[in-house]
């Protein structure tokens, strides 16, 4: 018993290559010495491949076995080594199953796919962030960082990198330089606006220098902070505590508005804004505009620029870029046509 268990011990302290090497050579070679043993009862290799495998499994089908003394001997080996060996590798197999599990969950592992969008602190809008995301692209890949202990989202589209997102090499981890986006919610648990914005300004400046040409969307809380961002090349800005209470106005003043912003923003609700590309047959914003109102759209903006009503006579430019309010349905069917 103690040669055993000193036997159990040195195997599990073997690398994995080299147990996952001796169990494939222990199955080959016993399958040929099956076959040399007892050739009447193993006629072919195979036969005695399938019954090595299926006694080193445990398994035991009992649809074929060796009936001579050499064979029987050779089998008792084999319950007695090969059966711990393959036990032993099923159970390193179980053991990085279940530790891959646990680092992804708990953010150890580095993410190499592109085209994701990255999502930086986590909290209630960025739940709701990731939600919108999923219901617009379905298969759209997302990276959250954040320095809790566990991913706070499960799915198979949702990535956790556990790090300080300030620092270079937690960045590099959720692979920030292939990413197609950046989303940098301001970090709720600082009451301090002029901390929570600075702490912002401090990641968008890694943020910059690792990936310039990423598109980077940054929550602020104070306006007038935007100006201490002028070195560093933001593509919008959202300034959440003055949206919300301009809304809030508009919703008191205008009975019913705040629908209307809900429809506009969420991909779940009701008619939404759809970039679409521009066709070749399409010379003025009047043809854009007619074309697309007789398939169920209504082209309202070119860029940020919201006046296409009073435009419809100047010509599209090569570099437009149009935005149109309708459904799902309508607009799958002008990105087919296109």
């Amino acid at each position: 018993m103690q040669f055993f268990k000193w036997l159990r011990v040195k195997v599990v302290q073997l690398s994995n290559w080299v147990i996952f090497v001796m169990s494939i050579v222990m199955v080959v070679m016993s399958s040929l010495v099956m076959v040399l043993i007892e050739p009447e009862t193993f006629t072919n290799l195979f036969d005695a491949l399938w019954w090595v495998m299926t006694t080193v499994t445990t398994v035991g089908y009992g649809d074929i076995s060796p009936i001579s003394v050499g064979g029987r001997v050779y089998a008792m080996l084999l319950y007695i080594v090969g059966i711990g060996l393959i036990g032993v590798v099923i159970g390193k197999v179980v053991d990085g199953f279940s530790a891959f599990r646990r680092r992804k969950e708990e953010g150890m592992l580095t993410y190499k796919g592109k085209n994701h969008i990255v999502i930086i602190g986590w909290s209630q809008k960025a739940k709701f962030a990731i939600q919108e995301i999923l219901q617009t692209d379905k298969f759209r890949e997302i990276v959250i960082i954040d320095q809790l202990k566990k991913s706070p989202y499960l799915d198979e589209h949702v990535h956790y990198v556990r790090g300080d997102a300030a620092d270079q090499d937690t960045l590099m981890q959720a692979n920030l330089s292939e990413a197609a986006g950046v989303l940098l919610f301001a970090d709720d648990t600082i009451q301090d606006p002029l901390l929570t914005d600075g702490k912002t300004l401090l990641i968008v400046t890694t943020i910059e220098r690792i990936s310039p040409e990423i598109h980077s969307t940054v929550e602020i809380l104070n306006e007038d902070h935007i100006k201490n961002f002028r070195h560093v090349d933001v593509d919008e800005f959202i300034l959440s505590n003055e949206t919300i209470s301009r809304l809030a106005v508009r919703s008191a003043i205008t009975n019913g508005i705040s629908k209307l912003f809900s429809q506009l923003m969420s991909h779940g609700i009701g008619d939404n804004i759809y970039e679409i590309p521009a066709r070749s047959d399409w010379k003025t914003y009047r043809d854009a505009f007619t074309s697309l109102l007789q398939e169920g759209a209504t082209l309202i903006a070119d860029g940020n620029k919201m006046d296409i009503n009073r435009r419809l006579n100047e010509t599209i430019p090569v570099d437009a870029r149009l935005f149109v309010i309708c459904d799902k349905e309508t607009f799958d069917k002008i990105r087919s046509e296109a």
